[in-house]
């Protein structure tokens, strides 16, 4: 946990939104670009950022990569050596490889990080992936959030990343041999894809992605405000005996007076988490849980279901996200305190997973979140205690059995 800093705050809304301003932000980085993300892939949002960091190396910034071993194991060592070859320093937290693969397996790099410059970062649920666009054709609409942090409260971000670059491995792929001139490496290493304007790219990208509306794709306004925020970061990392999100996060809806809105598309939380929302309806808070009607992880889903009977019972209104994939992951309490992080509601995340979460006091960040949660509700339906009492007998089992199971995968 850090302390409070001074920031501004942007809210992005989903993939496109998102990778637009990321793209833009690293076209204008002077000096430095860390990055950290547990899935980086390997087809065309993915190899666009890659030529542009490939581009800005070559240019003379400082770029530093580290992913996940198991989230980005599917980075093909082709774009791994084109960014080393470009002096792009790549390094894998939790290698999928001999010795650390029998120590570390079942821990995550969760964390989506961006820094430039040292002053501006962002971080949130998107990671880089052609399904983050919400414009491919096997995954359909994808919901997500995403802030841009500028100012003071970047640096803690810059901290974490620092650290964790400490305990990642340097790949150590033999590097080929490089051109004699930039402007020949410039050739060899950047395709013709590079540009930081994603906005530009929409026709093309339905085009290779697949065919899906458009206005699904930009429906959902990302607010073009940078907002005076108070910023504190939060870690969670498994070498720390606390699990500091966690208590993050139930500090919080204790301490909640009016109101709770809670966006997660993983919940599977331990009893004090559901004790501190069964009591803040006790005294009088109005608690929205938002939860996506299918979950990408079906042991997820089918565990969550077990926690929804005594919420209802105890008054918390629970909405199915019924659209496309909710992934987002955001909390806001008393339309005053906002929250978005990579942390989901579930034990891999609070123990297991090194996760960062921002908390930013400012109404004005609360509003654009709230309006966002708004927006939500109306692609959802409401869940009825009615609804849970006509599952069968087996489907109520398979539920108990995926919450006895869960905290051990």
């Amino acid at each position: 946990m850090e302390g409070i800093r001074y920031g501004q705050v942007q809210v992005l809304i989903n993939g496109i939104k998102t990778f637009d301003k990321l793209m833009e932000s690293i076209q204008n980085a002077k000096k430095t670009i860390d990055l950290e993300y547990y899935i980086y892939r390997d087809d065309q949002i993915g190899n666009r950022i890659t030529d542009l960091l490939i581009e800005r190396a070559l240019n003379g910034v400082h770029i530093r990569f580290i992913r996940d071993g198991w989230g980005s194991k599917k980075l093909s060592k082709t774009q791994i050596l084109r960014m080393m070859d470009a002096g792009i320093e790549c390094r894998t937290i939790f290698p999928l490889r001999f010795p650390w693969i029998f120590s570390t397996f079942n821990n995550r790099d969760h964390c989506k990080i961006v820094v430039i410059d040292n002053m501006e970062a962002f971080t949130g649920g998107i990671n880089v992936g052609d399904e983050y666009t919400g414009l491919k054709p096997d995954v359909g609409y994808w919901r997500d959030t995403h802030v841009r942090i500028v100012g003071e409260a970047s640096v803690d971000l810059q901290r974490i990343f620092e650290a964790h670059r400490n305990i990642a491995s340097p790949e150590h792929m033999r590097k080929r041999s490089r051109m004699k001139t930039k402007t020949e490496n410039k050739s060899s290493l950047i395709t013709p894809s590079t540009s930081p304007n994603l906005s530009s790219m929409m026709t093309e990208w339905s085009s290779e992605l697949g065919t899906i509306d458009s206005t699904d794709a930009n429906s959902v306004p990302t607010s073009k405000k940078t907002h005076e925020a108070y910023v504190q970061t939060f870690e969670g990392n498994p070498e720390i005996p606390t699990p500091v999100i966690r208590e993050a996060y139930y500090t919080a809806l204790t301490q909640a007076t009016k109101t709770i809105d809670i966006t997660t598309p993983y919940f599977v939380p331990d009893e004090d988490i559901i004790m501190a929302l069964k009591t803040a309806v006790a005294r009088g808070v109005r608690v929205r849980l938002l939860v996506p009607r299918q979950v990408n992880q079906k042991l997820v889903e089918l565990a969550s279901f077990t926690f929804y009977g005594e919420l209802l019972e105890a008054g918390v209104q629970i909405y199915l996200y019924n659209k496309g994939m909710l992934h987002a992951k955001s909390l806001v309490i008393d339309e005053e305190v906002a929250e978005v992080g990579a942390a989901n509601y579930d034990m891999r995340s609070f123990r297991l997973n090194y996760e960062v979460c921002e908390f930013m006091y400012s109404m004005d960040v609360a509003r654009d979140l709230t309006e966002q949660f708004e927006r939500d509700l109306n692609d959802s339906v409401p869940l009825q205690m009615e609804d849970l009492l006509q599952r069968s007998p087996s489907q109520r089992l398979m539920q108990q059995v995926a919450r006895l199971l869960f905290p051990l995968l």
